[in-house]
């Protein structure tokens, strides 16, 4: 055994919860439907791994049919035919490390697409490596109950007489993509790249309920914006982000199709199979193009909803400067005839005090005196508050 297998032997003597995927494991069933032993239970930490756990499905196909359902991957391994229209698929659910090694041994599979598999969170990508071909693919799916889009990752090995199919997640709903290809031998005939072809278009169609969900969402988004919803901005960022996570999704497919078609003469695909992975390549751009144009959307809905934000700041503080401004003025007549009634107050008060030695109280002019001095005091003030509109 090479130094590499060595290694990730040892490795797969760690606990399980260290090499399958770091998000929580899916508690209901699995889309796939023959054998489904996901649902045991871990009644000690120390057991050991089970080879065949994560085996959903696995048949032997011959011309298209299925021939045979091996109960464990070692009968696969032991009853394939290496004659021509034969093949087996293998679907793989979470699988532990040690599952996906001695995959490795069986299938010669490479040591890094091993470890992408085993690590999983990859970005789509399309690799050769020999005669196998290992396939990265993001799938999503719109849940209506939450109005959020959920990503699941799908890896495949595509061998000349193998495909084993490794999902991280619930979606894509390969038992969907295995019972079409069933029910049509031909088309499951053409072998491995057939296989390869179906799940990319499960893929592919998969992402049509979320771009009209994703159209209501920013329907409904321009409808609170331009309706003032001061919670429009984080739900602005929160769609941003799912839109970024699918254009990730959708962007790198369409190389991975690319490199597909580029190979068609130099690997001989089957002439049908061509027009049918063109038609997947069409339905990929037009999600690639539909995700750009609601990034681009919403970026517009953001810059859109920022300036209406700031028009409802200004109309606010117009709003607190009129009313500053009709305080000022309230306070201005207020100071202004209080100042007119403090002048004949103090006089008042001068004169009040009751002073022998004031000589003012003994002149007969003086109670006049006084009281016009108040009344000159107080219209000029009151003349010189009236010019300054203080009044």
């Amino acid at each position: 055994m090479s130094d590499w297998r060595v290694r990730a032997v040892r490795a797969s003597k760690r606990p399980f919860s260290r090499t399958t995927d770091r998000r929580p494991a899916d508690r209901t069933s699995a889309p796939e439907h023959s054998m489904d032993p996901r649902s045991e239970q871990h009644s000690d930490v120390h057991e050991p791994v089970s080879l065949e756990r994560s085996v959903v499905d696995a048949a032997v196909y011959h011309d298209g049919r299925r021939i045979e359902t091996p109960a464990s991957l070692a009968e696969i391994y032991r009853d394939l035919p290496g004659k021509p229209g034969t093949m087996a698929w293998i679907g793989l659910y979470r699988p532990a490390e040690a599952q996906l090694v001695e995959a490795a041994e069986k299938f010669d599979l490479h040591e890094l697409a091993l470890e992408d598999a085993i690590v999983a969170h990859q970005r789509p990508k399309l690799e050769r490596y020999g005669d196998t071909l290992f396939v990265v693919l993001r799938a999503a799916r719109y849940l209506d109950d939450v109005e959020e889009v959920d990503f699941g990752e799908i890896h495949l090995f595509v061998g000349p007489d193998f495909v084993l199919t490794v999902r991280h997640s619930q979606s894509p709903d390969i038992s969907m993509v295995r019972s079409r290809l069933e029910a049509d031998p031909d088309l499951l005939a053409l072998g491995p790249e057939a296989v390869l072809y179906a799940v990319l278009d499960a893929v592919v169609d998969g992402y049509a309920p979320v771009i009209a969900g994703l159209q209501h969402d920013i329907d409904e988004i321009e409808t609170e914006v331009f309706g003032g919803d001061p919670e429009v901005s984080r739900r602005i960022y929160e769609l941003s982000r799912e839109v970024i996570e699918f254009q990730r999704a959708t962007g790198p497919l369409l190389e991975i199709l690319r490199s597909l078609e580029g190979g068609f003469q130099k690997y001989g695909t089957d002439e049908e199979l061509q027009r049918y992975l063109r038609d997947v390549a069409d339905h990929a751009t037009y999600a690639a193009e539909r995700v750009d144009g609601f990034r681009q959307m919403l970026q517009n809905i953001l810059t859109v909803n920022a300036t209406l934000v700031s028009q409802r700041q200004n109309e606010e503080m117009k709003q607190l400067a009129e009313a500053g401004h009709a305080q000022n003025d309230e306070i201005k007549k207020i100071s202004s005839w209080a100042a007119i009634l403090f002048a004949p107050t103090l006089i008042g008060t001068v004169y009040g005090m009751n002073f022998d030695e004031m000589p003012e109280l003994h002149w007969a002019f003086g109670y006049p005196f006084a009281i016009g001095l108040m009344g000159v005091v107080c219209v000029s003030l009151y003349l010189i508050f009236k010019r300054r509109n203080w009044l």
